[in-house]
């Protein structure tokens, strides 16, 4: 009777959590006004990269758009990290520039994203 509590109550605190929102919200530059706390920055680096130490500044571009946000962020940076790839970034909105929170810059690999031609064989 009690392991059928508690199951009972973990289910209904997995599934408010799911529905709830309990993680981040993912948005684009040109949805960035207006939002307070935390959010998931998307979007494909443009311009110049500046590093000083472990901050670096550039620029997130909508990846289908042309709404622009530098970014300052300081942590861990990615190997594959460059101009032109797509990014996320947790972090807020600070007078006009998006403050990173530290080492939650992830790229995303544009291998997992492009189709497979006819004659490269399944893995």
């Amino acid at each position: 009777m009690i392991a059928l509590s508690v199951a009972a109550m973990l289910a209904v605190f997995l599934l408010y959590t799911s529905l709830a929102g309990g993680g981040t919200p993912f948005v684009q530059p040109s949805e960035l006004a207006g939002k307070t706390g935390e959010v998931a920055l998307a979007g494909k680096v443009v311009g110049e990269i500046v590093r000083d130490g472990r901050t670096v500044r550039f620029t997130v571009r909508d990846v289908q758009g042309t709404a622009r946000v530098p970014v300052r962020y300081t942590g861990s940076v990615p190997d594959l990290f460059n101009i032109g790839r797509d990014v996320t970034v947790n972090g807020q909105l600070r007078n006009g520039v998006f403050v990173g929170k530290k080492d939650t810059l992830v790229t995303k690999c544009p291998s997992k994203y492009t189709k497979k031609s006819a004659s490269t064989p399944d893995a």
